[in-house]
This record gives C-alpha cells, sequence and structure tokens, in this order.
C-alpha cells in the first residue's frame, strides 16, 4: 500500500459507526512490549536498535492476520509523509521524530498500527468507530498472541511485560477513548468533569494524543496505569468512566437544546454557511466549525449531512492531507485557500 491509498478509503474509526458513536469518535486499545534481552529504544546502541527493527518486521510478517500489511521504514520518508501518518492517529508525534531504524506497520484497512523502536520495541494498536474497547481488545488480543509465537517479549511473572515506562509494566495495556464533547464545552462544565476523572488515574490528551491540547471540542481519555490490573479490569474501569461522560454530554446536549434552542441553531447554521461559503480558511477554525456542524447533524438540526463526511474532513483537512491531494508542497496560505476548496466542494453536494 502506498500512501496516496490512504487517501482513498476512509480509515476504520472514522467511519461514525459503532455504539454511541454521536459522541464517541473511536475506541483504542493499545499495547507496549520489548523483545527480551535487549535494550529499550532509549538506551539501544546502533546495533541493537538495527536488531530490533529487523526482528520485529520478521516476527510481524508470520502473522497471518498482518499478512498484506505495508511496512513503513521512517528514515526513508519525508517530513509531509510522516505527518500523515500521524494525522490519520497510526503513529505519534514522538515516533515522527529522530526516525532512525524506527518503522510503522500498518494493515489494509487501518485498524491496526504497530510502531518498532518508539519508546517501546513494539506498541501495537487496534481502532474502532464508536464506543467499541471490547471489540478493539478482541482483535488486538488475538494478534498479540500470535506475535508472541513469533518473538520473545521480555516478561517477569511477578512484573509481567517490561516496558520502558514503569506506568505501562504489567499489562502493558492503555485503553483510549477519543470523545466529540461540546455540550459540556459550551455548558462550562468540561474542567469539572476533567479534574474528576485525573483523580481517579485517567488522563486527558487533545486530539493527536501526548503532547496534544484539545482542540475542536474532541478530548482522549486513557488510563494512565496499567500495574496491579488485568486487561478485563482496565476496560471495566475505562468503559464506567466513559458511560458516565456520555450520560453527562448527553445531558447537557438536553439542556441546550430546550433552553437556548434557537441560539444553538443559529450558532451551527453560521458555521455551516460559513464552512460552504470561505474562500480561505486555517486549520484551527476549520476544526472548531466543523465540531458544531456536526453537532447539528448528530442533533438532528441539520438534515442530509453525513457523520463520516464531517469525520473525514477532520482529517483531510489536516495540512499533510492537502499536500499530498495536491502531490506538492503547500504555504501556509496555500494551505488554507485549498483547505476551503476542499471543504466547499465536500459539503456542497
Amino acid at each position: 500500500m502506498q500512501l496516496n491509498d490512504f487517501l482513498k478509503h476512509t480509515s476504520e474509526w472514522l467511519k461514525g459507526t459503532g455504539p454511541n458513536s454521536d459522541i464517541v469518535i473511536s475506541s483504542r486499545i493499545r499495547l507496549a512490549r520489548n523483545l527480551d534481552k535487549l535494550s529499550f529504544p532509549h538506551w539501544a546502541n546502533k546495533t541493537q536498535a538495527v536488531q530490533a527493527l529487523n526482528t520485529v518486521i520478521d516476527g510481524v510478517s508470520k502473522v497471518n492476520y498482518l499478512k498484506g500489511s505495508t511496512v513503513f521504514k521512517l528514515a526513508d520518508m519525508d517530513g509531509v509523509d510522516k505527518q500523515l501518518l500521524v494525522e490519520r492517529h497510526l503513529m505519534s508525534l514522538e515516533h515522527a521524530q529522530k526516525t532512525e531504524n524506527k518503522a510503522l506497520i500498518v494493515d489494509s484497512e487501518e485498524i491496526v498500527a504497530i510502531m518498532v523502536n518508539e519508546e517501546d520495541h513494539l506498541r501495537m494498536q487496534v481502532m474502532q468507530s464508536g464506543f467499541n474497547l471490547h471489540e478493539a481488545w478482541g482483535i488486538i488480543n488475538g494478534i498479540d498472541d500470535s506475535i508472541s509465537k513469533e518473538l520473545n517479549y521480555a516478561y517477569l511473572p511477578d512484573w509481567g511485560y517490561l516496558t520502558a515506562c514503569p506506568t505501562n509494566t504489567g499489562t502493558g495495556m492503555r485503553g483510549s477513548v477519543m470523545l466529540h464533547l461540546p455540550a459540556l464545552v459550551m455548558t462550562r462544565q468540561i474542567d469539572r468533569v476533567l479534574a474528576a476523572i485525573s483523580k481517579l488515574s485517567f488522563t486527558t490528551r487533545g486530539l493527536y494524543g501526548e503532547g496534544t491540547q484539545a482542540t475542536g471540542n474532541f478530548f482522549q481519555i486513557s488510563n494512565q496505569v496499567s500495574l496491579g490490573h488485568s486487561e478485563e479490569e482496565i476496560i471495566e474501569n475505562i468503559n464506567g468512566i466513559i458511560r458516565q461522560i456520555i450520560d453527562q454530554e448527553n445531558q447537557a446536549r438536553e439542556v441546550m437544546v430546550s433552553r437556548n434552542r434557537a441560539i444553538l441553531e443559529d450558532r451551527i447554521n453560521r458555521s455551516l454557511g460559513i464552512l460552504k461559503s470561505a474562500r480561505i480558511i486555517s486549520s484551527q477554525e476549520t476544526t472548531e466549525l466543523l465540531s458544531m456542524v456536526r453537532l447539528g447533524a448528530d442533533l438532528g438540526m441539520l438534515k442530509d449531512i453525513d457523520r463520516r463526511r464531517l469525520n473525514e474532513l477532520f482529517i483531510t483537512t489536516q495540512p499533510a492531507h492537502l499536500q499530498k491531494l495536491e502531490n506538492k508542497k503547500l504555504s501556509t496560505e496555500d494551505r488554507d485557500l485549498k483547505r476551503a476548496e476542499l471543504i466547499r466542494s465536500r459539503l456542497n453536494l
């Protein structure tokens, strides 16, 4: 699969389907694993890093589920191509930097992505659309079992899987749910909600994960610690928190509709009007306006606007995607022009 092929289909997590998909964009399970008797990536010398890279690629190639997957060696890629993979949530910002002896393995449906030599030798993830952690866990658990037959993991009976960061030791699992919470933001309840979950050992990040701030009313919520908990316990804990947040967002939406429907409809329709007519628009403004339009579609205030199309626009209007669509590097001004043109073409169907 070539990078341009990513632009021709919709990622699984963007499809706008699955449970509670009006609020939950996607669910992700990530597992951290390391190879036995090899230094972790940040401490490995060049010989060890090369050995880890080749060992992981060879082992993964033998797993039936991942046959036909594409291996991207990051040192061979330019900045735009690496940023495209970050924008599609297939790898971290950290992985895109200092790329020597690093790789990304991606299956054809973009359900599975494995970062090689990021913080750990393997960081594998499975993403599903909607509130679907159990399904994501079922897929990644099977893949992990298959890979473990090909690779020797660093593991101790008393500690579990050994990882570069102590908080990941044990199961090595991070569960993450991406939520769209415009009503909690607009009713100024979001800070209270996020403060409450932080006390329960959950962390909140922005649209692109660690090191990013929330924009467009999107929040990623995940567990902070895996040591001392089973995979099932971690999933149930996350599910319990997310269900509460979904309930609070729904309640906030109901209050806004009942008390301020005219104001809300006006804001939603103004947002749609700008997107349909703008000739130049920034990435940040696009995300904020699309958030309001998505809320309008989910509340039934806007007809004939597909949630999947809106989800795709959140990604395809990002800088690297625009440049891949044009097949050339674009200045900030040119990207703003191209972004507006793309949005008009997709919303004025």
